[in-house]
């Protein structure tokens, strides 16, 4: 209501008040409500390109910052799950802090010291235990998840049916399920030992990727108690720069850096070397394994020195509570354009965007509003899209924050390609095609590699003038704004493939 009155030439002064009390009022409202509401605020939060910026500023603070409950609470939670008090001769840890370290929309997590080998007995202690990260679920997300979902299931109804004519409603069931399950942290215990597992198998990826490991012993459906890690969050950019050696002329660093006999810790290879970590990770998620993590935002990825190789990095993939599967026909089939929903370009840019879509020029004459049903194969395969295509975009949106250090099309390409001549039980012909598909594959990148190289050596000559300087990731976003107006007939704004 504010901005339908307010917001209009004659106020053009009062504008940025205007965009300062709704964005005070939006994350109120999320922050009163919490639980599927902070969900509903992280994803606009993860679409900051499109928002003024009060709006960046304020929801950035749910994705780690989100109010916290009080500590009779988590002690209440803990007593229920456990059997015990946090601390004390009989509790579960030798020390809790009682001040959560993050907060978001579903738990907290606190700080904790396990016992030490005869600790708690009073004799001789042989050392301490070790420090671990406990996340505990706010006690009334569960009860409230549900009319939430019950809310989002009536405003799908209503923009399918009143508003859009979108076909949006086939996918409450399957997106309210996987919300559910992000509350049973036994299951985001086994997604995490599934995922270390794939990590470890993987040449390309063991050892420069970290899952925590998790004690069951310590943890429930309501708590899960997982190995403390020290490093660097990737929201912090600034001090993953000065991290990674690339902070010439950078701002402070928002948290305290890692040190190293006494002076602050360096790593080698600059920001690159994490970004191509990061987007080698999600590829091999999404084209090798087919198990997709889907809430890869900043605040989920550490940065930290590699245990065992002094000045190596490693990247540490935090929060497992929300995966999906993609099957092997989905990710190898030569007509996947077709099932990530080209077939129905309005559903797959409204998916992309975020917003509904209909394009112009993409009715035949006298087709007024009608639209087709979707088959049961279109649904299955569209179910997971918008999952998939949320994190992928927040990758692109890590890439792009760091000013696009690597070739993220090229990484993510080659991995698909090679995973395709890689693909199991194939018979000799099938793979001799596959590997001479991914040779031409590589051949044709290449002219991708050259447009890449081109575009940072125009970014450091104008560096060297003075002058601002546009990443590749920012390049190919002109790119697809100017495909998605001329051959779609969509106006995108700036910054909305920022992810």
């Amino acid at each position: 209501m504010d901005y339908k009155l307010n917001f209009n030439a004659a106020n053009s002064a009062g504008i940025p008040a205007l965009h300062e009390r709704v964005a005070e009022r939006m994350y109120n409202l999320f922050t009163a409500n919490g639980g599927l509401y902070i969900k509903i605020g992280q994803a606009i939060g993860a679409n900051a390109a499109l928002l003024p910026a009060p709006m960046q500023r304020k929801f950035a603070c749910l994705f780690d910052d989100a109010p916290q409950i009080p500590y009779a609470d988590v002690e209440a939670v803990l007593r229920a799950e456990l059997g015990r008090a946090p601390t004390g001769p009989e509790g579960v840890f030798a020390e809790f802090e009682e001040r959560s370290i993050a907060s978001a929309s579903v738990a907290q997590v606190h700080r904790a010291r396990l016992w030490g080998e005869g600790e708690r007995e009073g004799g001789k202690v042989e050392g301490k235990g070790e420090w671990v990260a406990v996340k505990v679920q706010k006690p009334d997300v569960a009860k409230q998840m549900e009319w939430d979902l019950a809310a989002y299931r009536a405003v799908m109804w209503m923009f399918e049916h009143w508003a859009f004519d979108l076909p949006v409603y086939f996918v409450v069931d399957f997106v309210s399920d996987h919300i559910r399950r992000e509350l049973d942290f036994v299951q985001e215990a086994e997604n995490a030992r599934r995922t270390a597992q794939l990590v470890e198998a993987e040449p390309r990826l063991a050892g420069r990727v970290h899952i925590p490991r998790v004690y069951p012993e310590y943890s429930t459906k309501r708590v899960m108690t997982a190995e403390w890690i020290d490093g660097v969050r990737m929201s912090d950019r600034e001090g993953v720069r000065r991290l990674m050696g690339d902070d010439a002329g950078a701002a402070p660093a928002a948290s305290a850096m890692p040190t190293r006999a006494g002076a602050e810790l360096r790593l080698r290879g600059g920001v690159g070397a994490v970004m191509q970590i990061m987007v080698e990770l999600f590829s091999a998620q999404m084209f090798t394994w087919g198990w997709v993590h889907c809430d890869p935002h900043p605040g989920n990825v550490i940065v930290r020195e590699h245990p065992t190789r002094p000045g190596a990095p490693q990247l540490v993939l935090l929060d497992h509570g929300l995966y999906v599967s993609v099957g092997e026909e989905f990710r190898r089939d030569g007509g996947v354009t077709k099932q990530w929903g080209m077939g129905m370009p309005d559903l797959l840019a409204s998916a992309a965007l975020m917003k509904p879509v209909r394009l112009k020029g993409h009715q035949k004459p006298g087709e007024g509003r009608e639209r087709r049903p979707m088959t049961n194969y279109e649904q299955s395969d569209a179910k997971g899209l918008d999952f998939l295509i949320r994190s992928m975009r927040m990758v692109q949106g890590n890439n792009q924050a760091f000013n696009s250090p690597v070739n993220r099309i090229k990484i993510t390409g080659f991995w698909a390609s090679r995973s395709l001549a890689q693909t199991p039980n194939l018979s000799l012909l099938n793979r001799t095609k596959e590997y001479w598909h991914h040779t031409v594959f590589q051949l044709v990148m290449f002219s991708l590699d050259l447009a890449f190289w081109r575009n940072k050596c125009a970014q450091w000559v104008r560096r060297r003038l003075g002058l601002a300087s546009e990443g590749f990731e920012d390049e190919m976003e002109r790119s697809m704004r100017g495909f998605a107006k001329s051959n779609l007939g969509i106006d995108v704004a700036p910054g909305v493939f920022a992810g």
